[in-house]
């Protein structure tokens, strides 16, 4: 079964780093695209960053220079090292993955429970 499980949220003060992990589960996941979103109240879902099988990347400009998503495909894991972080980054933040390939019944496409992270002094 596909799960994806994320870690690592909290409260930091502006300036400061946080990473996040997501843990999955199923699948193939070396070849599946993975990616982070967030969500602020009163805010759509915004794409952050994401990372493909060939380790590609893409960042929303919002985070460009400051965030690093990266994967460790023995692992199972994908990861998000946010710094400099800004009260602006305040969010709930979901880590999601698109699959491959999938058997029958199975998403191409699941989401975790969400971390929130809080930048505030």
């Amino acid at each position: 079964q596909v799960q994806l499980v994320e870690s690592g949220g909290g409260l930091v003060r502006p300036g400061g780093s946080l990473r996040l992990s997501c843990a999955a589960s199923g699948g193939i996941f070396s070849i599946d695209t993975m990616g982070w979103y967030r969500q602020a109240p009163g805010k759509q879902r915004e794409l952050v960053a994401r990372i493909t099988s060939d380790s590609s990347t893409f960042y929303a400009d919002s985070v460009k220079g400051r965030f690093t998503i990266s994967r460790d495909n023995a692992k199972n894991t994908v990861y998000l090292q946010m710094d400099s972080l800004r009260p602006e980054d305040t969010a709930v933040y979901y880590c999601n993955r698109q699959r491959l390939v999938a058997r029958r019944g199975e998403p191409f496409e699941s989401w975790g429970q969400g971390t929130q992270v809080t930048v505030s002094s």
